[in-house]
């Protein structure tokens, strides 16, 4: 699985100035990465935004020809500094209703549901629970849990940790890690934290109108 960005160009504020141009990135299957300085990039890799020009490819398949409703259900899960979870519902009934929404392989099938809760460490005293009721550190925690769970092989999530303390945010990222690196999903996230984001696989840092992608002890431009 390979998303990518191909010769991406937008304008600022609807004006003829570019804000960056000719911007060509790709993210590679079990690989965790942090975007620094431009949250609008999480906007047209979730297909929720069309750049100025350029596209967004999915095994190298532009995903306007895909059907954007197609990618958003079936190729990504989203997630959000809210975790974006229907409230009246407890954690095991917003797996469920997140299997049985995209279709997934695993759609019915409860105890699946109970068992990567489990895995990820939510305590069972919190599967009883709207989740209304829990933290916003548990609230992350399960919608990642969530994402994990249906077939959706992208994990994109825009600031995930702005409202967690210094504590929660680092167990939050952990959890991302494994997300990376043991399901193999491909990890996407958005952060205003320097910190946070030199501990993700590579680093995508928006500085000068160009995107300098910083992986391992190597440094790419893309300009």
């Amino acid at each position: 699985m390979t998303l990518t960005v191909q010769k991406l160009t937008q304008y600022a504020d609807h004006s003829k100035k570019y804000l960056y141009k000719n911007v060509s990135l790709k993210f590679d299957n079990a690989r965790f990465y942090a975007i620094t300085g431009q949250r609008e990039l999480m906007l047209f890799l979730a297909g929720l935004k069309s750049p100025t020009s350029g596209t967004v490819n999915f095994n190298g398949k532009n995903i306007q020809k895909i059907g954007l409703n197609k990618y958003r259900n079936e190729k990504i899960s989203l997630l959000f500094s809210d975790g974006n979870l229907i409230d009246y519902m407890t954690p095991v009934e917003n797996i469920m209703s997140a299997l049985s929404i995209t279709n997934s392989k695993h759609a019915g099938s409860k105890r699946y549901a109970m068992d990567l809760l489990s895995q990820v460490g939510v305590e069972n005293s919190f599967l009883k629970r709207v989740v209304a009721d829990l933290s916003l550190e548990q609230r992350q925690l399960i919608a990642l849990v969530r994402a994990l769970a249906v077939d959706a092989p992208i994990i994109l999530a825009d600031n995930p940790t702005e409202k967690l303390d210094t504590a929660a945010a680092q167990r939050l990222l952990t959890a991302f890690a494994a997300a990376a690196h043991e399901w193999k999903k491909t990890v996407i996230i958005s952060t205003d934290s320097e910190v946070l984001a030199n501990q993700a696989d590579a680093r995508i840092k928006f500085q000068d109108h160009h995107f300098v992608t910083e992986k391992l002890s190597s440094l790419q431009s893309t300009k």
